[in-house]
This record gives structure tokens, sequence and C-alpha cells, in this order.
């Protein structure tokens, strides 16, 4: 399923959950794991001082404070790396998205694995706060070629593999990608995939009649039949669901019914390579709430039939 993880890091307790997930993952397809963490950002030009991507402290970079980084990384996720994990820890100096897109770019990585923050507890706390996610992870995830797997809450992070997938529906060109990587992930695991529509009642400012939703509930299941469950052939275990309500919450509160383990969802982009534009606000809502990892996807590039 995955040959190459690229698990971009911090070093600090806030990517603890994800790192649990990067290893697991890595250890039960035999994957090649790249642990990988950006030192920080050049103060001016080729100077040889950074300033931290976690403390904002300035830092003089030289070869020993790389090794000590290192070493640093080696001690915190020493436990998973006697587990027996191909993997290999690497630091880069630059601007944090740049740099894990490059590495991700260089190694032609299937998935990319990352917290909801990668600079630190605090702004992590700070992101919740705001209901907004890290800026790192947003651009990520808007441009990159894998899919991204975000394990922002330590809940999502104890699971036992993927054996049931929500994939949340929206109609979008977009999400047809993502559509394909969850079916060929549930055939290639033989998970249960769950589809799910949520019709969107409360951005509307006025209310909706009972037969105005009834009509809406008829076109999305066409809709969902024509454009997703036609896909599935022969592969039975799939089920389909339409509730109406706000779509973070809903979809939140459907993954929980069905005990899912992954959730996968399109990332929307009106020019996938604009790496400033907004992250999408449902998938945004739905990575700040969800007790299990979250895919996002936005391109075909790494998504192959299975």
């Amino acid at each position: 399923m995955f040959t190459k993880i690229l698990f971009a890091t911090s070093g600090s307790p806030c990517c603890d959950a994800a790192a649990r997930v990067a290893f697991d993952l890595a250890a039960r397809y035999n994957a090649k794991l790249f642990v990988y963490h950006v030192l920080g950002v050049p103060s001016r030009g080729f100077s040889q001082v950074v300033v931290d991507v976690r403390t904002g402290e300035k830092v003089e970079l030289d070869e020993d404070y790389t090794l000590w980084v290192k070493d640093e990384l080696g001690n915190t996720y020493d436990r998973q790396m006697k587990s027996g994990v191909d993997c290999e820890i690497e630091t880069a100096v630059g601007i944090p998205h740049r740099e894990v897109l490059r590495k991700a770019r260089q190694e032609d990585v299937d998935l990319i694995v990352m917290g909801a923050s990668t600079t630190g507890c605090e702004a992590d706390a700070d992101a919740y706060q705001r209901h907004f996610a890290g800026s790192t992870l947003q651009r990520v995830a808007k441009v990159s070629k894998a899919p991204v797997l975000v394990v922002n809450r330590p809940v999502a992070s104890f699971w036992g593999g993927f054996t049931n997938i929500v994939f949340g529906a929206d109609f979008s060109k977009a999400s047809e990608h993502a559509f394909k990587f969850a079916l060929n992930t549930a055939k290639e695991l033989d998970a249960k995939l769950h589809v799910f529509h949520a019709i969107d009642i409360g951005s509307t400012h006025s209310l909706i009649s009972q037969k105005q939703l009834d009509d809406q509930m008829i076109e999305a299941r066409d809709r969902m039949r024509r454009k997703y469950l036609i896909q599935t052939g022969d592969f039975k275990n799939v089920t389909a669901d339409i509730w109406e309500g706000i779509p973070y919450v809903e979809i939140v509160k459907y993954a929980r019914e069905k005990q899912a383990d992954l959730i996968v969802m399109a990332h929307h982009s009106k020019d996938v390579g604009d790496e400033d534009s907004a992250f999408g606000h449902t998938l945004e809502q739905v990575l700040l709430r969800a007790t299990c990892p979250v895919a996002s996807v936005n391109r075909p590039d790494k998504i192959q039939t299975v």
C-alpha cells in the first residue's frame, strides 16, 4: 500500500500522536520511513544563523548543532525505532513547508504524515483556539502530490490499522481523486468504506422547507450513485449515507458512529499551485475535531488503481 512515508516533525510532544501513526504504518506495510525536521529559517541571506522554527530563537548553525538535533530526534523516537522499522532521520534548513515538499518530491513518497502543527505545542494550542490549522500543514496539503495524513489529537493515534474508512463526499472535481484513494485503500486492506455526504443547512439564513430538503436528498443520492458508487464495481464492502446539518459537524459525528479509523476528504483549491490560498473550511474543522487520522487528497499523481 505504502512503500515510502515522510513524517514531518518538530520533535515536540505535539508530534507524538502523528509519530505513533507514522511508525505504525511503516511497520505494517514494510515501508521506508523518513523522519524529517526543518531546523529553521536563515536570518538573512547565506547566514549561518537560523531562526529555530519551534522557539523563534536565533541559533548558530554548525555541524555540532545539526548532529545534536539528530541525536535528540533519535532519543525522542528511540522506542519506535527499536521496532525494526527502516527509518532515516534527516534535517534541513529553510522554510518548513517548502523543505517538506522538496523532500517529498525528492524521495517520491506515497504518503506524508503530519500533525496539525509542526512548529510546536504553543502554536498548536493557538491554532485550535482560532479554529485554524497550522500554516505549514496548509501549504503542504495544498500542493503535495502525495496524500497528506494528519493526526491532530492524541486520541487519533491509538488505532489498529485501517478497517473502517469514511469518505466525505462533496461532489467536487477534487473529490474524485480523494474517492479513488479511499476506494483503493479499502480494497487493498479489505476495509469497510462508508461514503458520506452532509447537506449543508447551516449556511442558509432562511428556513428550508421539508420539500426542499427531500428534493436535495433525492438529488444527492442520485449524484452519489453516479459519481462514486458506480466505481466500486465488485467491491461490496461499501455503504452510503446522507445526513443534513453543518458538514464538518456531521462528518465528525458520522465517523464516530462508524468507529472510523480514517477519514478521507478532498483538499480544495482554485489553483493547487497557489501555496497562499485559504485552507478549506470543512476540511480544516474536521482536522481539528476528528478522533481518527484524516487524509487530505487533492491530486491524482500518487493514486493508482487497485
